[in-house]
């Protein structure tokens, strides 16, 4: 027997036999100088692998009408492959530089996706491998090469792997998968979404799983400790199946809470929201009984929507998405953040130039690209003002450090209303506008940007790594992330305190919002809105109805090494 430690991606336990997924082959890309007349076939064929892939897409869109969440990853792959922009920037390079199709896709996929990693942005970071997954597909249509079928997996395996591309997370749908064991991904990839959404058991930064087991051995995957045990000694096995026994007891009690309010013991009143990333999402959130939306993060809309109209990102398009969300809503409070990307021509505008920047998570992103480019920034506020009219929205702005910055966006607040309301264009005078407090510089500042705002929503994600100065996906320093740091506490407690003396709401997002022992700590400190996965809404409103607000803050003190 022997355990390894590694990240935990998705609660629970499960034990199983092993199923290794072998790592693809790296693919032989040549590289080679077409003639004049290979030019219109090659883009032929390129673009007959592309529908090869997009009605592969929809057969299995078909097979998942129940599943929600696989269903909407398999549609926005289709919007990744339907972007014209994208396209029409491969076919200009292609035609100029007259290299072999094969080649040119990779390499201006794999720059994009470059980009994606580097944005300084959790959110877009994660979708660089949704990019090379959809069109790894196209090129292996291209190049004739048909690698692993996943389908080969078996009922109630244990899954080991290198990692795995989100579209080959299907078959956590088809199959009774007992737990996912890999050695690469991010807690906020697809992979971890899916796997949390569907109960199954996950530890990711496990170094070469799939080179330590073999196929049909037994292996435990504890979700909850982050550890994995290789063949385990039968009272081991005992232990883990009674575990698993009381997890579907457990979860099956969970179902109560689904339409019932957040409520400790003694009676105080929590309000539980989700975090999305598209509309359709919202509809999932309101089926598990979230009290509103917490965080709609919009970057992936600007991705897909901003290239229908490259002079203004089609202001229309992203109305009709804010409208969507509130309406699915109907009446309760929707968090809408502005634009969360870096400034490396993540968004296909010329208005917008490259920048190469050695460190992007410091450098021109959020609020800083916003604000350098008003036009951008106008835009999005004036589809968010006119979509206000249709519910309960909440205006919130990301990477805040400085007041000037707040200062600068409600300018454009007040320009933005004036000029709608010279329109005729209905809207909520009265829509709170709020920040993300996810810097130590916002924090500590936090009393005099509470003058400023309408509330605070606690990134806790990036305020961890950038007050330890932990990267949380670089692997090689995992083990050193973490949120319960002194340090981070501090300064938590420094802008709820800020957020009371205020009068303003505050609440947190980030992954501190959804693990038990950190839920724990936060209703402690006086945090009373969490945002979170849809999928966990339920757990944490059981999970506080065991507690008392006394025993809450005396798990906050320990924390905060008070006692």
């Amino acid at each position: 027997m022997k355990i390894l430690q590694g990240v935990s991606a998705s609660s629970g336990i499960g034990i199983g036999k092993v199923f290794v997924i072998p790592d693809t082959e790296k693919r032989i890309i040549p590289e080679r100088t077409i003639g004049e007349d290979e030019v219109d076939d090659g883009w032929r064929r390129f673009c007959n692998a592309v529908k090869t892939v997009q009605l592969r897409i929809t057969e299995s869109i078909g097979e998942l009408l129940k599943d929600d969440l696989q269903r909407i990853i398999f549609e926005t792959y289709q919007l990744m492959l339907d972007d014209p922009v994208f396209v029409q920037q491969l076919r200009t390079v292609y035609e100029r530089e007259m290299l072999n199709i094969e080649f040119i896709l990779n390499r201006e996929v794999l720059g994009y996706a470059d980009r994606l990693r580097t944005s300084g942005n959790e959110y877009l970071a994660e979708r660089a491998t949704d990019i090379e997954d959809v069109f790894g597909r196209v090129l292996d249509e291209l190049l004739d090469y048909h690698p692993f079928n996943i389908d080969q997996v078996p009922d109630g395996a244990v899954i080991a792997a290198r990692a795995m591309n989100p579209s080959d997370t299907v078959i956590l749908s088809k199959r009774k998968i007992a737990g996912l064991a890999l050695t690469e991904g991010g807690v906020s990839s697809h992979v971890a979404i899916l796997a949390k959404n569907y109960g199954i058991p996950a530890v990711f930064a496990l170094e070469n799983i799939e080179e330590k087991v073999t196929n049909g051995s037994i292996l435990i995957v504890d979700g909850t400790t982050g550890e994995v045990t290789i063949d385990p000694d039968e009272q081991t096995i005992k232990n883990c199946n009674e575990a698993i026994t009381a997890e579907k007891e457990h979860q099956r009690a969970l179902k109560i809470f689904r339409n019932k309010a957040a409520v400790t013991k003694d009676g105080t009143v929590f309000k539980i929201f989700a975090n999305i990333g598209t509309p359709e999402e919202a509809e999932i959130a309101l089926k598990e009984g979230a009290d509103g939306i917490g965080l709609f993060r919009t970057e992936f809309l600007f991705m897909n929507e901003s290239h229908v109209d490259q002079s203004k990102l089609s202001e229309d398009a992203q109305f009709e998405s804010y409208r969507k969300v509130l309406e699915i809503m109907n009446g309760k409070p929707v968090t809408i953040r502005t634009l969360d990307a870096g400034g490396d021509k993540l968004i296909d505008i010329d208005e917008i130039p490259r920048v190469d920047e050695k460190n992007p998570i410091m450098g021109l992103r959020a609020i800083r690209l916003s604000l350098k480019y008003p036009h951008l920034f106008k835009t999005q506020l004036r589809a968010l003002f006119r979509a206000s009219a249709y519910g309960d929205l909440r205006i919130m702005l990301p990477l805040i450090t400085d007041v000037a910055q707040v200062e600068a966006a409600k300018s454009m607040i007040k320009k933005v209303k004036a000029e709608l309301t010279a329109e005729g264009v209905k809207y909520n005078e009265k829509t709170p506008v709020g920040i993300m407090v996810e810097t130590a510089a916002a924090a500590i500042i936090a009393d005099v940007l509470a003058k400023r705002c309408d509330f605070f929503s606690l990134g806790t994600n990036d305020l961890t790594q950038y007050t330890i100065g932990v990267d949380r996906e670089n692997q090689q320093v995992t083990p050193l992330y973490n949120e319960f740091h002194l340090a981070v506490l501090r300064l938590i407690k420094n802008t709820i305190s800020a957020a009371d003396k205020a009068g303003i709401g505050v609440s947190v997002c980030g992954e501190m919002a959804s693990r038990s022992n950190s839920v724990l700590t936060l209703a402690g400190m006086g945090i009373r809105k969490l945002s979170m996965s849809a999928k966990q809404i339920t757990g944490v409103k059981e999970l506080l109805s065991r507690f008392s607000v006394s025993e809450l803050q005396a798990i906050a003190e320990k924390s905060l090494n008070t006692l």
